[in-house]
């Protein structure tokens, strides 16, 4: 069975995901690009924002790739290994927000938990592409200026929380739990 966590499965892509993560928001990560604000505008967002989408393309591609004869025969069900790689998929998340950042990981768990959700519903490609129109919706729609003028954001836009926000963690673990025990009654996966 560990041979097919490997071989089929491929969730060694998840740690080298990480790694790329890390060299991305390193060497790069501080750079601004320009993205078009609803509320008037144009404001520039740092490329390590939109790094946790690489993590949730490496999960999703490992969700994929499955064979259903092997499967369905097997002694232990390999939703329960998936479930566990994806658990440690945002635990290790969490050591590499140590380097890159709390806020990023607090976004690959709230990305990948809205991913889980969409493949729920649709299918692995769908689900990818969620998180990255999630961040993008953020940033267009989720800008606002407090009281004082100064740019914040709104209370829907959970990615743009700064990194101390417990709400914000709160409600990304929640979210997390509860796509993680829905994804786990999808027949074709985990």
């Amino acid at each position: 069975m560990n041979r097919y966590v490997v071989v089929v499965r491929r969730w060694w892509t998840v740690p080298l995901a990480l790694l790329l993560l890390i060299l991305v928001s390193g060497t790069v990560g501080t750079s601004e690009v320009p993205v078009p604000s609803l509320t008037g505008g144009m404001a520039g967002a740092r490329v390590a924002y939109f790094t946790p989408v690489v993590i949730v393309i490496a999960v999703m591609y490992c969700l994929e790739r499955r064979l259903p004869s092997a499967e369905s025969t097997a002694v232990v069900p390999i939703r329960r290994f998936d479930q566990g790689a994806v658990v440690l998929t945002v635990v290790l998340a969490h050591g590499a927000g140590l380097v890159v950042g709390m806020d990023v990981a607090r976004n690959i768990t709230l990305i990948l938990a809205l991913a889980l959700l969409t493949w729920r519903l649709a299918n692995e490609a769908t689900a990818a592409v969620a998180g990255l129109l999630f961040l993008i919706l953020n940033l267009m729609l989720g800008r606002a200026y407090d009281a004082n003028g100064h740019a914040s954001h709104t209370w829907w836009a959970l990615a743009l929380y700064p990194a101390r926000s417990v709400g914000a963690w709160l409600t990304a673990a929640v979210l997390f739990a509860l796509a993680l025990q829905l994804s786990a009654s999808k027949r074709r996966g985990i």
